[in-house]
């Protein structure tokens, strides 16, 4: 063997042979030397490969014409032996004479074939005509990478389903398929993140994979599907020269980036002792076996526990069932095969990657026996509690517990009986219809719908209606949702008061008695009640009316509304628009959307089942603006226009409704939020607010036993005297109404009834002096900002939402006469709005016109650059009622005099010195009268608006009337005489 000459005697008498059986046995002489003395083809590489390829040609030449030679001997050889043989002469070499049938009679094209020729020659073909059965090499050297990232691809297992989108790679899978050459290696990656499948370098993999044969190919275009078939496991460098490993590339022209391909080497097979029973091959070689004695019964053990824990864990679930059954083998039984065994049982486990990559490089099959036998443990563990988190179904399970099979069994079960109890229920009916016990559903429905109509008046517009709604229903199925929207409007048609009325009560002493019983003062609403009931009592009929009671806040128009109520013998509705800004609230939806209904108009007749009840619309004054959903505003035109609401049609019923009968009472806060056009279609009523006599009653007879009642405290145990009421009211609560003042009567209640229950008293008595312990310290110290007003500071009067109220007007200059410009100027400040501002403008203009006539000498405010200032600068002030005390203010700065102390004023004034009337007379004299001012003066227009204040409210006032601003000036400075020009 040290004579390198000895090797071409061999090759020579393969190439001398000219028979077959020549052949042979020069060949077998020639494989037994190279695997009896491997040691003799180190270091001669290249000698070696030179003898491969004259082997190569002899094959060639000698075996095209026996093929099952080249199946048995020579193909052991080249897959032994030519791993790195040139890929491209061999396969043109064996395209050129090698094809037919393999040992097992099938089709076969070894490295491409005929096939595979055939595919490179026109590359158009379809690729999957190259997916043919072949018979799988035992080698082949250059092969592309795919890459996995989660799950190892282990040999002799099931098809495996894999997507690539790389265009590189997906081209050269295709050339591949097409040269007959479907073979890939399937390595793990070490990142399970890393999503790229082109590598560029193998430390990014696994050394260890498998070599695998696409089966199927689905070619998408952009992306590319495949079936993949595990093989073997194979290395990706030559055994033994770790080095040499090298990257190939892919030359495509439309690659942008290299391909690696690498080169692989099959792993040698797991050795492992067996017995006579457990046949098996050791290495590559299938010929000269021989049978050893050596028995291990720890590996039967293990094997044998193995599939045991198989066997568990396939019971338990059904999927693991069916992944064995498709990999079981037919032609061998898996005891004995443990390599596949292990293979099997590692790939039916949930292990982590690195874990099953572990098992894939494992060589020594006890450890790797003993490394599946611990994840197949791991697994039934797995699959018990999976099991039993399955067969819980207590309610609600916390965290990761999932209710499964007995929740499954409950939900069946109880559908079961749902589903029993309906048949039963249908077969009962079904009875008694035969007997004539129960009609069908229908049919009580309309019979029900009848019952009703015979008790109302139903008009012939609504009676034609429901007399078609109902011939419809009768057409329709109970299980439709036409038939539930049907049966709700007969629902609706036939639950309404169609001629129903309350008995109205035209008994003027009774009502009279039940409004004064709830309600003190209020005249002008209760006589406006009285002339309703007289004017019904004389029509013998009854009617309706629409009013609007506006004022402000917390004098009892809501609260009266029910008392008129009550007092009429009418039922009561209320509901409020303040905010409304969908016309369906009133107008109702219609019938076409799920869950529409009527509005609230129906909606009211419906509750209190009467054509004539008392419906108070609240807050109208608060009632939102247009939208996309329309204007509630114009919707209430109809309603409260008594000329239409005799007809007032909803959407939801679709039938004319009449309403002339319904008494609308409205309540408002301000009026000029009110449209003109909705202002014009009720009857307005003013609610002045209270003044301190009126509160004082209020409280007295009304209040304190209104609220002892509520804490259950009984009279004489907590009493409250005069004085302390009094106090309580001026310094606490000072507003129009009196809802603060019933807030802070129940907090002296309260604190009085726990201190009776705690034991610190048996009787408390409230007075001035210990009042503060009840409600703290006093909100309002004093009555005004100004005891004294110095010049150019007055008082008036203003009328708001919230009631009347005093507030003074502050006039002074920004610089000195001396290094004043000559021309004067004007600053305006304190929260004013548009309309006073410009009253200020008329009051500077007619104050420098009545200052140079009558006072020409003074020529102060040419000059004089002024700054005006409204105290309490945070509230807005709007309204031309301030007009003569700016006109006051301004000459009182300028004759350097003070105006006569306690007088307040109002009315607006124009160029020309005339002073107009102004509203809100009643608020403004009662917070002059809180002020404790002792005189007033009001415009000539409003004389009559002050006699008719009641006379506890005039009482005490010193009252002037003024139609143009020289009487007010003589009232204001009555020392001062005028000068005219024309004396």
């Amino acid at each position: 063997l040290n004579n390198t000459k000895l090797l071409f005697i061999f090759i020579v008498q393969l190439l001398i042979s000219s028979t077959s059986l020549q052949f042979i046995m020069a060949w077998r002489l020639l494989r037994g030397v190279l695997i009896a003395a491997p040691e003799f083809v180190v270091g001669k590489a290249e000698l070696l490969g030179q003898a491969r390829k004259f082997a190569t040609v002899c094959a060639v030449l000698h075996c095209s014409s026996n093929r099952k030679l080249w199946n048995t001997d020579f193909g052991s050889f080249r897959n032994n032996w030519c791993i790195s043989f040139d890929s491209h002469f061999w396969g043109k070499a064996c395209c050129a004479s090698f094809s037919g049938s393999g040992e097992n009679g099938s089709n076969y094209s070894t490295l491409g074939g005929e096939a595979s020729s055939q595919a490179a020659k026109n590359e158009h073909d379809d690729p999957a005509a190259a997916l043919a059965p072949v018979v799988v090499p035992n080698v082949f050297p250059v092969v592309p990478l795919l890459l996995v990232g989660r799950r190892p691809v282990f040999p002799k297992t099931t098809l495996t389903i894999m997507h690539i989108i790389n265009p590189s790679l997906i081209h050269l899978i295709r050339r591949k398929v097409k040269l007959g050459q479907p073979y890939a290696g399937v390595f793990l990656k070490k990142d399970e993140n890393n999503e790229k499948e082109v590598i560029e370098s193998l430390n990014e993999i696994y050394n260890v994979g498998t070599f695998v044969q696409i089966r199927e190919m689905q070619d998408f275009g952009d992306r590319l599907g495949m079936v993949l078939e595990g093989h073997r496991q194979e290395h990706d460098s030559i055994l033994g020269e770790p080095d040499v490993a090298k990257f190939e590339t892919d030359d495509s022209k439309n690659d942008k980036k290299p391909i690696l391909l690498v080169e692989t080497e099959n792993l040698p097979e797991l050795k492992y002792e067996y017995t006579e029973e457990l046949k098996v091959s050791i290495g590559y070689e299938v010929m000269e076996m021989s049978l050893c004695q050596v028995i291990l019964f720890s590996f039967q053990a293990m094997t044998q526990e193995i599939l045991k824990t198989v066997r568990d864990i396939a019971a338990i679930n059904p999927l693991i069932r069916e992944t064995i059954m498709q990999n079981l083998p037919t032609t061998q039984r898996v005891v004995d095969n443990p390599v596949f065994l292990s293979d099997l049982g590692c790939m039916l486990t949930s292990a982590k990657a690195e874990e099953m990559q572990n098992v894939l490089e494992e060589m020594n099959i006890k450890s790797r026996l003993m490394m599946v036998l611990g994840l197949l443990k791991k697994e039934l563990e797995i699959s018990k509690l999976q099991a039993k988190i399955g067969k819980m179904v207590c309610g609600f399970v916390v965290a990761v517990v999932f209710v499964e099979c007995r929740i499954d069994f409950q939900v069946e079960d109880k559908v079961k009986q749902q589903h029993k109890k309906h048949l039963l229920y249908e077969q009962l009916k079904a009875i008694k219809k035969e007997l004539g016990v129960e009609k069908e559903d229908k049919d009580a429905l309309v019979e029900k719908f009848q019952e009703r109509l015979k008790e109302l008046n139903v008009p012939a517009h609504v009676k034609e209606v429901i007399d078609e709604e109902l011939q419809k229903l009768s057409f329709l199925d109970p299980h439709s949702s036409e038939f539930n929207v049907s049966r709700n409007y007969l629902d609706w048609l036939t639950k309404m008061p169609w001629g129903r009325q309350t008995e109205e009560n035209f008994d003027l002493s009774r009502a009279k008695t039940v409004l004064d019983n709830d309600h003190y003062g209020m005249d002008d609403v209760k006589e406006r009640i009285f002339e309703f009931i007289a004017v019904s009592k004389m029509k013998g009929s009854v009617q309706g009316k629409i009013i609007c009671l506006h004022g402000p806040p917390g004098v009892g128009k809501t609260s009266i509304a029910r008392s008129i109520a009550t007092a009429l013998n009418r039922e009561y509705f209320r509901f409020s628009v303040g905010g409304m800004t969908d016309v369906a609230e009133i107008k109702g939806h219609r019938r076409t959307y799920v869950g529409s209904m009527p509005g609230k108009i129906i909606q009211c007749l419906k509750k209190v089942m009467s054509e004539n009840p008392l419906i108070l619309i609240d807050e109208i004054d608060k009632i939102g603006h247009a939208s996309y959903h329309g204007d509630p505003t114009s919707a209430l035109l109809e309603l409260l226009d008594p000329q239409q609401n005799c007809n007032f049609l909803d959407h939801y019923l679709d039938v004319a409704v009449d309403l002339s009968k319904v008494l609308f009472i409205c309540t408002a806060n301000v009026i000029n939020t009110i449209p003109e056009p909705l202002r014009d279609r009720m009857e307005m009523i003013e609610v002045s607010g209270y003044v301190a006599e009126e509160k004082l009653n209020i409280a007295k007879k009304y209040l304190i036993p209104q609220t002892m009642a509520e804490c259950g405290i009984k009279d004489g145990i907590i009493s409250i005297e005069n004085n302390s009421l009094e106090l309580l009211i001026k310094q606490y609560c000072r507003e129009s109404g009196v809802r603060n003042l019933r807030k802070q009567i129940e907090k002296i209640l309260r604190k009085g009834a726990y201190k009776l229950t705690s034991g610190q008293a048996e009787r408390l008595v409230i007075t001035t002096e210990n009042l503060h312990e009840y409600v703290g310290k006093p909100i309002f110290i004093h009555d005004r900002l100004y005891d004294f007003t110095p010049p150019g500071v007055v008082m008036g009067m203003a009328w708001t939402g919230m009631g009347g109220s005093t507030f003074f007007i502050e006039t002074t200059t920004r610089k000195s006469r001396e290094s004043a410009d000559k021309e004067g100027s004007m600053v305006i400040t304190g929260h004013l709005g548009d309309v006073m501002k410009e009253s200020v403008l008329i009051a500077h203009t007619f104050a420098k016109q009545f200052v140079s006539k009558h006072f020409p000498d003074n020529r102060f405010l040419e000059s004089a650059q002024l700054h005006i200032h409204v105290p309490q600068g945070g509230v807005p002030k709007d309204g031309p009622s301030a007009g003569c005390t700016l006109v006051s203010s301004i000459i009182s700065l300028a004759l350097g005099k003070s105006v006569r102390q306690n007088i307040a004023m109002t009315g607006e004034i124009s160029l020309t010195g005339k002073i107009l009337p102004v509203g809100g007379i009643k608020e403004k004299v009662i917070a002059a009268r809180r002020a404790e001012v002792t005189g007033i003066v009001l415009p000539e227009g409003n004389r009559n608006d002050f006699f008719d204040l009641p006379k506890f409210i005039a009482n005490g006032l010193e009252v002037h009337f003024v139609d143009h601003y020289s009487d007010l000036f003589k009232i204001l400075f009555p020392s001062m005489e005028i000068f005219n020009q024309s004396d």
